[in-house]
Formats: C-alpha cells, sequence, structure tokens
C-alpha cells in the first residue's frame, strides 16, 4: 500500500488529494512542523533532504510533487480519470506542473520569509531591521512579481475552466498549494477567475476527503 509522509501545512495535502480523486487506497503516516516552521528530522530517513511531499510504495521512495503525480497517474489511474489524450491539453497540463514550482513557489515562498524577518527566530534586537528589509524587498520586487504572475494565471483561466482547457487534470492538482498560498499572502483578492477556479477545486468531494484525512491546510 501507498504510504504518504504527510506533513501538516504542507504541498503533500495535494497527494492526498490526488489518491482521493484517484480512489486508491493508502495510508497517512503524519510529521508536525518543528517552531521553526522546518521538518522534523524524522523526515530524514525517509528521503534524504527531510522534506514532504514524499511517498513510498513498495520498494519505490518518491519525492516532489510532480514527480509524484505523474507517477500516480501513470500507474493507478486505470480508468484514465486525469489522463489527457487532446496533445494541446497534454502540453498545458505539463506547463502547468513545472510553472507551479519553477516559478510561482520560489515567489511564494520569499513572500513567506520576507514577511516574517521582525518576527522569531530573529533576535529580537535585529527584528526592526529585519522588519524594515522585509518591507522594502516585498515592495520593492516580491509584490510587483507576483502581481505580474497572478495577471497572467488569471487571464489563462478566464478562457479555460481548468488549467490543462476542459477537463480536470494533474495540473490543477499541483497549482492547488500555490494559488492556495497566493490566496492567504493577499495576492488574489481581485482575481474573480482565480477565486471561482479555488471555490470549484474546494467543493470537490475527494478536496472534501483528503482535509478530513490529512488535516485543515493553514497558510499565512
Amino acid at each position: 500500500m501507498i504510504t504518504v509522509h504527510h506533513l501538516n501545512n504542507s504541498r503533500s495535502q495535494r497527494v492526498l488529494w490526488m489518491l482521493e480523486e484517484l480512489e486508491v487506497p493508502y495510508q497517512i503516516k503524519l510529521y508536525q512542523r518543528e517552531a521553526t516552521m522546518l521538518a522534523p528530522e524524522a523526515l530524514k530517513k525517509v528521503h534524504p533532504l527531510g522534506k514532504s511531499p514524499v511517498i513510498t510504495d513498495k520498494n519505490l521512495v518518491i519525492a516532489e510533487s510532480g514527480a509524484i503525480l505523474e507517477y500516480l497517474t501513470e500507474r493507478y489511474d486505470a480508468e484514465s480519470r486525469l489522463k489527457l489524450i487532446d496533445e494541446e491539453a497534454r502540453l498545458l497540463s505539463r506547463y502547468w506542473l513545472h510553472y507551479a514550482e519553477g516559478s510561482l513557489m520560489p515567489l511564494l515562498v520569499m513572500k513567506l520569509i520576507f514577511s516574517r524577518m521582525g518576527k522569531p527566530p530573529v533576535p529580537w534586537l535585529l527584528r526592526p531591521v529585519g522588519n524594515a528589509f522585509g518591507k522594502g524587498v516585498q515592495k520593492g520586487y516580491l509584490n510587483k512579481q507576483l502581481a505580474t504572475h497572478r495577471e497572467f494565471i488569471e487571464q489563462h483561466l478566464v478562457s479555460h475552466p481548468w488549467f490543462a482547457g476542459p477537463q480536470f487534470s494533474i495540473a490543477d492538482v499541483q497549482m492547488s498549494f500555490p494559488l492556495q498560498a497566493l490566496s492567504a499572502r493577499g495576492g488574489a483578492a481581485n482575481s474573480p477567475s482565480i477565486q471561482a477556479w479555488l471555490a470549484k477545486v474546494q467543493s470537490r468531494a475527494a478536496w472534501q476527503r483528503a482535509l478530513q484525512k490529512g488535516g485543515a491546510v493553514e497558510l499565512q
């Protein structure tokens, strides 16, 4: 049976969602973040980088969200629930699968880091400087970059019901976490198509089952 090494408030929630969409049996081994927000050392016993998501399936250890989603589709999507036939749809799906982690998430991680530079674990004497520096980087660089990405995604969703076109796919699963993070960090308030897509995703029965099993995702 597949084991999902699931870290709270992390990208691994979308792996649970994917498995629920495919209705594939799995078990969860839950890990809690440290006070530093980092994953616990115990995850390094599963994969050397000690990060989530990671799954084990028989003698295989598979890390990285995109690799996991592709593996699950290729091996377990016997009913072709998420497989795409149309070539253009496949290309779109592949693009958004890599865009999510390659282009959007680095900016969102930076946004989180720089927004916390005035808070623990930064030493209290340095927090005023850290706070000012963090706000400066966000105003001068990050917010502008994220606005460009937000508009890019918004315009795509205006003319596409799902990221790969008319059909739900692993691209939607992959994009769920960064768009949750973008919304939580105030970057999607004026983007009705993004908000509508998030609402549509969160109303899916498989999404709800994944939350019940893995716990709510509370992003900052």
